[in-house]
């Protein structure tokens, strides 16, 4: 139940973030704006995003996670409802920060409660957390435009009689109204949140205290030597990994028409192959983690996405090769966030703090480095600058990784977590957790007691040595020469 409530919990910011994309118009009818004028309700929501991950990860090791996901996807969905009444920008500006904060603490928390859940078996559930992210973000504007799609009469009306008169006309409001069905698309949204927000508050009532108990119960985490480094360098990998993939994802479009001098059909064709290929192989994803280590399939993403990139710089004007490597840059894109993850915990404990770094990291990058391509694409319109991004930022993470293996593997670490074949249901995951937890200590403690016994049976033999031996005879001390040995 926990591992499925978590998959609807993520799919839920997919759906929340992407709907604004295709409602956007709708929404700058509804508050009488341009499209220039409301566009910082995009910056509004990062900069939610970004407190709202920090925010998390503070909250998230100091009461219980499930009470925590629930009370944020209530805020959401409260958020969902509101936008659709906002008739003024500064209204909506602050509901679309209060859904990133809300977002932010969802996003924070789903990764660490599928590492608290599932511990060195949490790489499958971490592929299927994220790709139902992705399964949220292709569904919502399916909802928005196909089942709640717009009246095109009522949006020219609108278009061609908002500049001129400043209060609609009887027949224009109606217009309004017709033209706005996308607006419902929050509406369902909303609902769906509240759904699942109801399913955390169970997840509490069931498991909450079990789990405290676990948690208390627990001997000391795994930290690695250089744990605070390896964190500001996951940092820096998710900074330039997200920053490249959203960039690339937001003007392949507009670098196939205008560059590439391909058609509006073809280009789009283009940025649909790049996300459909993210989408299909973070499905994969799901099953390859079963039989594959973290840390390879990083090394495979890192491999597919330095040499397609690489090929992109060198063949991109030409249009097979632009189609066959977006295709394979897509698919190494994939999985490389919850692998990085999944790859760090195995090395050391990853806690709300550690999470909401890697959190802020990739919002950073999805602010920064789309918004440096879109102002360098208006300088120097004649360059591939989209592909020499896309190959700096692969191999800047080509190279950061290594160095991070180095460091999680240096003289002194804890060294990496045996993989345990074991298997827990889902339905009780806490509870056979708390039981597994305590029969390892008790079968550890057996195993001290027979040690102990062995030790004491060996140091009677070596007195019985030495009292039979005469006094220049030196095997007794030999004997006990080796036992010290061994102690030491």
């Amino acid at each position: 139940l926990s591992g499925s409530v978590c998959l609807k919990e993520l799919l839920s910011p997919g759906m929340s973030i992407s709907v604004l994309g295709p409602t956007f118009e709708d929404l700058a009818l509804n508050v009488k704006k341009n499209i220039s004028n409301i566009s910082y309700i995009f910056i509004g929501r990062a900069g939610g995003y970004i407190g709202g991950s920090l925010i998390g990860g503070v909250l998230f090791d100091c009461m219980n996670p499930h009470l925590l996901l629930g009370f944020s996807m209530i805020l959401t969905a409260l958020g969902m409802y509101a936008i659709p009444f906002c008739k003024q920008a500064a209204l909506l500006t602050a509901f679309m920060v209060s859904i990133g904060v809300s977002m932010g603490v969802l996003d924070t928390g789903g990764n660490v409660l599928i590492l608290n859940t599932w511990g060195d078996q949490a790489g499958p559930h971490m592929q299927a957390l994220h790709f139902s992210f992705a399964a949220g973000a292709f569904v919502s504007p399916i909802i928005a435009k196909l089942v709640f799609g717009s009246d095109e009469k009522g949006t020219q009306l609108l278009d061609a009689t908002l500049p001129v008169t400043k209060a609609p006309a009887p027949e224009t409001a109606f217009n309004l109204k017709s033209s706005l069905k996308s607006m419902w698309a929050y509406i369902v949204i909303g609902s769906f949140l509240f759904l699942v927000s109801f399913l955390f508050f169970l997840l509490y009532s069931r498991c909450g205290t079990v789990k405290d108990q676990s948690h208390s119960g627990s001997g000391k985490q795994l930290v690695a030597k250089h744990h605070l480094a390896l964190v500001f360098l996951l940092f820096l990998f998710f900074f330039a990994y997200v920053g490249a993939e959203v960039a690339y994802g937001s003007f392949i479009f507009t670098f196939a028409k205008d560059f590439s001098h391909m058609p509006e059909a073809q280009a789009a064709g283009l940025n649909s192959l790049f996300w459909g290929t993210f989408a299909a192989t973070r499905g994969f994803a799901i099953f390859f983690a079963t039989c594959m280590y973290p840390g390879t399939m990083i090394l495979l993403c890192l491999l597919g996405s330095t040499l397609s990139s690489l090929l992109l710089c060198l063949f991109s004007n030409h249009k097979v090769a632009l189609w066959v490597c977006t295709g394979v840059y897509g698919a190494s894109m994939a999985t490389t966030f919850p692998s990085g993850i999944s790859w760090l915990e195995q090395y050391t404990t990853i806690t709300g703090h550690t999470a909401a770094a890697f959190v802020v990291g990739a919002a950073l990058g999805e602010m920064v480095l789309p918004a440096l391509v879109g102002f360098l694409l208006g300088r120097f319109p004649n360059q591939p600058l989209l592909m020499y991004l896309s190959l700096l930022t692969s191999t800047f993470t080509a190279i950061i990784f290594p160095v991070m293996y180095k460091l999680a593997s240096a003289p002194g670490s804890p060294g990496r977590k045996p993989r345990v074949e074991r298997q827990i249901e889902a339905d009780d995951s806490e509870y056979r957790r708390a039981l597994l937890d305590s029969g390892g200590n008790e079968e550890e403690e057996e195993e001290q007691e027979d040690e102990a016994d062995q030790w004491n049976d060996a140091d009677f033999e070596v007195i019985e040595m030495d009292d039979a031996s005469p006094p220049t005879d030196t095997g007794g001390g030999e004997a006990l020469c080796l036992v010290e040995n061994l102690l030491q």
